[in-house]
């Protein structure tokens, strides 16, 4: 009964409009009152879910990619992109998915990715001719590859609510092949869209300046460099390395681009600030979630379900696959990851995944959501950007859906697109 309660309430709130985070915290209130367990149950639970040293990793990474979104770094990328790929075949579209690429990996975020390339690549392939729904499906898409990068927060989420199963060092170097196989596959996507409508080729503008502004970029690029090269040697942890993130960010923002004026820094730090409440606030509520869960031994019976299903692990793999996606539909992405990952991991594992292939497939899952409505974050901001409706851009959306999906079998069904760099940088032995 008390389980009963627990997802009736859950549900019931998220369907009557209620905020994810709060929606978490009243439902296991409810619950925890139902049983009589003591009031005092409800904030040890919060203060131990935040009450991590880990957890200062959030905050820096958040700061670091707002910093980076509102530091000039867009502009240099978007350039370099152009130079490389612009003159193929649609080319402002091809431009758009290595910028994406480029700028997920210095932000971290696919929200921030969005609204920076959308900023500036959507209206430009506006004026170029590109249908708005093209130009903002690339956009939304490719900035999904944000979550996969060695600056994003979400990495560090999935470890601590993985339970200590799975190194963040590992997660790290784990998403890189990840992240290029959804680029190719975007590429792919967004070149297959461009010769069916008839998009123009730009012109190659030679190596040299190819190589001019790859070098105006690299500083912004090294970001991602700096933080594998020093979590690999030791000079530094995985938390370390996110203030040493936002250390580089403010001098290459402030001394080497000098783009980043004192109104953009306030902004990038408030913003930074209420996006690590929105998290911190999840964390805490979904960590008395996740005691509830253990205590009525939610992924066991979930393990119990599924194998009626099916015993094959490719069954199963994508039976959790089908269900994350509808889940991240309409949740957020921090939240998905925090209730998700105690059930699914212990069934993925015991059907023969690693937990950081897991991770990969957890953090792709949750970004499809992301550009998912109802709740569809990067869709809306893409959206609002190119001044197109949500049904008018989901209506030519396939193409792009499928190059995602592509891109999650082939990390779900291929275990050495996740696996093979950690072991090969760091000794791993998942």
């Amino acid at each position: 009964m008390e389980l009963i309660i627990l997802g009736a309430t859950f549900f019931g709130f998220l369907i009557l409009g209620v905020p994810v985070a709060f929606a978490i915290g009243l439902s296991a209130i409810c619950t925890i009152l139902y049983e009589g367990l003591p009031v005092a149950v409800i904030f040890q639970q919060m203060m131990s879910g935040m009450n991590i040293f880990s957890f200062l990793a959030i905050p820096f990474f958040v700061f670091s990619g707002e910093l980076m979104l509102h530091g000039g770094v867009a502009d240099k990328i978007v350039q370099l992109a152009k130079n490389l790929v612009g003159h193929i075949r649609g080319g402002l579209g091809m431009s758009n998915v290595v910028a994406c690429t480029l700028f997920g990996g210095v932000s971290g975020s696919p929200v921030a990715d969005v609204s920076a390339m959308g900023a500036v690549m959507i209206p430009m392939m506006k004026k170029e001719g590109f249908d708005t729904d093209y130009a903002v499906n690339v956009t939304t898409h490719a900035s999904l590859v944000g979550a996969l990068m060695p600056t994003s927060h979400n990495m560090i989420i999935y470890a601590l609510a993985a339970g200590g199963k799975v190194s963040i060092g590992a997660l790290i170097a784990a998403g890189i092949l990840p992240a290029l196989v959804l680029m190719v596959c975007m590429l792919v996507a967004a070149y297959a869209v461009a010769v069916k409508r008839g998009y123009p080729a730009g012109k190659f503008p030679g190596w040299a300046e190819v190589f001019r502004s790859f070098a105006a970029a690299l500083p912004g690029l090294l970001i991602v460099g700096i933080i594998l090269a020093g979590i690999l040697s030791g000079v530094f942890t995985a938390t370390e390395s996110a203030a040493v993130a936002v250390t580089y960010t403010i001098l290459l923002t402030f001394f080497i681009y000098r783009t980043m004026t004192w109104t953009n820094f306030l902004r990038a730090a408030a913003k930074a600030v209420k996006t690590t409440g929105v998290v911190l606030l999840l964390i805490g509520v979904s960590t008395m979630f996740q005691y509830l869960m253990g205590l009525y031994e939610v992924a066991d019976l979930a393990g119990d379900m599924m194998s009626k299903v099916s015993t094959r692990p490719w069954a199963i793999f994508l039976l959790i696959n089908v269900i994350l996606f509808l889940l991240g539909t309409f949740m957020d992405m921090a939240a998905t990851i925090l209730i998700c990952t105690p059930i699914f991991l212990p069934i993925a594992m015991k059907a023969g995944m690693d937990p950081v292939q897991f991770g990969m497939l957890m953090l792709i899952n949750c970004a499809l959501g992301l550009n998912t409505p109802p709740v569809g974050t990067t869709q809306f901001v893409g959206c609002a950007i190119g001044g197109i409706s949500v049904g008018a851009v989901m209506r030519t959306i396939l193409p792009f859906y499928a190059a995602l999906i592509a891109a999650l079998m082939f990390v779900t069904y291929v275990p050495a697109f996740s696996l093979w760099l950690p072991r090969l940088l760091m000794g791993y032995k998942g």
